[in-house]
């Protein structure tokens, strides 16, 4: 049977957790809270970007937590991914989602420091800005659909993860693993 992998099973969880749980807050909580207390578009704009970036370095180590965590498991559970039927495509898939939400996250902040300097009353974040011009209301069209779709990748990662905790009962193990020899033993 399986031994124990607490550390990276929590560094998994964790961070998967504060990757989702921040996402989703900041998709509700602090983007609403900037549409209602911003007078103007630039100050709504100002203070959605001051919100995300004091996230960014948590969100940041939650991320790298989570992709060292199950880097961890992967390599703890390789014989299993290889052995049991479904692991493999259950990991699959999670690995594509993950990939997805990593690509989701980053194109979010780029187009969040866009914003952030096109918003700027600095006048040295108006000059680099003026280097890169954006459509600052496209860009937060773009902006807004990303930061919802970071929520929806991550609870298909935790879906995803619910279903390896489901395969990894004894149970599940054993009638995977039976299955994969004798499918093997018939194409031999």
């Amino acid at each position: 049977m399986s031994e124990r992998n607490t550390v990276l099973r929590s560094m998994h969880d964790l961070g998967l957790g504060a990757w989702f749980g921040g996402s989703l807050m900041g998709a509700v909580g602090l983007n609403g809270a900037a549409e209602q207390e911003g007078a103007t578009e630039a100050a709504t704009a100002r203070i959605a970007s001051a919100g995300w970036a004091k996230w960014a370095p948590v969100n940041a180590l939650a991320i790298g937590a989570h992709l060292i965590g199950g880097t961890g498991l992967l390599a703890a559970n390789r014989a299993r991914v290889q052995n049991q039927k479904g692991v493999a495509g259950a990991t699959v898939a999670k690995t594509v989602l993950t990939g997805a939400a990593l690509a989701a996250t980053a194109y979010a902040g780029v187009l969040g420091k866009k914003v952030d300097l096109a918003s700027s009353p600095n006048p040295e974040d108006m000059e680099k800005a003026a280097k890169h011009p954006v459509d600052v209301k496209q860009a937060q069209k773009h902006l807004a659909l990303v930061q919802w779709a970071i929520p929806a990748l991550t609870a298909g990662i935790v879906v995803l993860n619910a279903l390896h905790g489901e395969q990894q009962r004894p149970s599940q193990q054993a009638k995977g693993i039976v299955f994969r020899v004798a499918h093997r033993d018939l194409h031999v």
